[in-house]
């Protein structure tokens, strides 16, 4: 299975703008800049969208999970703060902290702590970056 987003930029860093779409059309042409991104302009940025596609992603992890023990949520609410900081003078995604609110009728603690431990190292997102990644580069004249 292969999804794709694509992104369209003009302009310099801090003058310039954006958009992002995805294939499916949720995302289409939607702006960003440098301004959402370090300041609080409106529009979206990388990181916010990384932290929407893992707490999607944890939260069908844990719900299979649970489902592995015959247990189905009433509701499971994840967030995730995605941490960009400057390291080596450049940036980087430091950190991702998740917090997870789940009401899962017949779980006691020790199962419920189990299946989101398993959720938080087995989701496809958890594992991003530790992915390869390939390029493939066309310079337009």
């Amino acid at each position: 299975m292969k999804r794709n987003a694509s992104a369209h930029w003009e302009g310099g860093l801090k003058d310039g703008k954006g958009t992002v779409s995805t294939q499916s059309g949720v995302l289409d042409k939607q702006q960003y800049s440098f301004g959402t991104r370090f300041e609080n302009g409106k529009g979206t940025n990388p990181e916010e969208l990384i932290g929407a596609a893992h707490a999607g992603c944890y939260s069908m992890a844990l719900s299979m999970i649970l489902g592995e023990k015959d247990l189905t949520a009433d509701s499971i609410d994840t967030k995730a703060d995605v941490t960009l900081e400057e390291v080596d003078g450049g940036f980087a995604v430091t950190a991702v902290h998740l917090t997870l609110t789940a009401s899962i009728p017949g779980a006691d603690e020790k199962t419920f702590r189990e299946a989101a431990e398993a959720a938080k190292k087995g989701c496809p997102i958890s594992k991003l970056l530790n992915a390869d990644i390939t390029l493939d580069a066309m310079l337009k004249a």
